[in-house]
């Protein structure tokens, strides 16, 4: 092949390599931030009754009072002007809100309820440590433009620590060297992962796509813009997503799933494509297909004999560019 037709598939190649790695790399539901709406709707400020000056206050007094008989002097009560502007009420009456003031105080201090007790933790589907290395191919030819890695550890006290990597390799490696790095860590409970934080690094560095789980609050912090964003239960970040599916009752039936990419939450419907058998460097398995369509088409084989574990992964992005992740090994760190 001529050197030159060489240089341009490398560059080719390259081009797509870095849109597939970078920052934002979304393996599972990938996708560009749309532009947030802000509406604003203008009403009239509401209406309040005018306050009279202290001088018509006095005024409209005089003209209301009958005329004094002369050598009469009627008896002046004595009170500050202000209060004669702000209320009618005679001194004796007590405003509704002072009583309820007054009523909770003498109830003395209310009694709030105590917090929730965390979760149960659960047992583990998976081995308690494992590995899954992955070939990276794109477009219909399967070029091999990078490698990938998912390590997973789940403690006695049911904790879990994901870890993912993906980095261009081979000739693409040479134009555009790029390794993207992310981790989840949290909890496993009885209906699946509970992801607490969120973590990715490009080529070392944070890449400020990183997302915060408060889950007795149900919120998630993104820390690309500081966004908090109201969350469903069960929701996981785009690395966690791919080991929860383990824990789903009916996967062949689909299901819905909130998940956080971390720079933005979004509901993903996850259609059951039924079993297909399906032959890998790792090996041959008996999968099920899942996928799950936003403005993106991600595709997932769960293993079902090899603990649901994600053996291939099919990204489509929006321009129609294919990129695989194809399992080349199974095992134990």
């Amino acid at each position: 092949m001529p050197i030159a037709i060489v240089l341009a598939l490398a560059a080719s190649l390259g081009i797509h390599a870095a849109a597939l790695f970078g920052p934002d790399v979304e393996l599972f539901g990938g996708g560009t931030e749309e532009p947030v709406m802000l509406r604003a709707d203008l009403q009239p400020p509401p209406t309040t009754p005018p306050v009279e000056s202290p001088r018509q206050v006095v005024r409209d007094a005089a003209k209301a009072k009958p005329a004094a008989k002369a050598g009469s002097r009627a008896p002046v009560a004595h009170r500050p002007l202000h209060s004669a502007v702000a209320t009618d009420q005679p001194s004796s009456v007590v405003p509704a809100a002072a009583e309820a003031d007054q009523s909770a105080a003498a109830e003395g201090p209310v009694a709030t309820a105590p917090p929730a007790p965390p979760p149960e933790p659960a047992k583990p589907h998976l081995p308690a440590r494992g590995v899954i290395r992955f070939a990276i191919l794109m477009g219909t030819q399967g070029f091999q433009i990078g490698r990938a890695e998912h390590r997973w550890e789940f403690s006695e006290d049911g904790r879990y620590h994901l870890y993912g990597m993906t980095e261009t390799s081979g000739l693409v490696a040479l134009f555009k060297s790029v390794r993207f790095e992310n981790e989840s860590t949290g909890r496993l409970i009885a209906g699946g992962l509970q992801p607490e934080q969120y973590r990715t690094r490009k080529n070392g560095r944070d890449a400020n796509e990183n997302a915060d789980f408060d889950w007795p609050a149900t919120q998630v912090t993104l820390s690309r813009d500081g966004q908090v964003r109201p969350i469903a239960p069960g929701t996981q970040d785009v690395l966690s997503l791919n080991y929860h599916l383990a824990y789903l009752p009916k996967p062949e039936e689909g299901a819905s799933i909130g998940v956080v990419t971390g720079k933005k939450y979004e509901r993903y419907a996850l259609d059951s494509l039924g079993e297909e058998a399906l032959e890998t460097p790792a090996g041959h398995f008996r999968t099920l297909h899942l996928r799950a369509m936003t403005d993106s088409v991600t595709e997932i084989w769960l293993a079902l004999d090899h603990h649901r574990l994600p053996v291939k992964i099919r990204f489509t992005d929006k321009k129609g560019d294919i990129y695989e992740q194809i399992a080349t090994e199974l095992g134990t760190p």
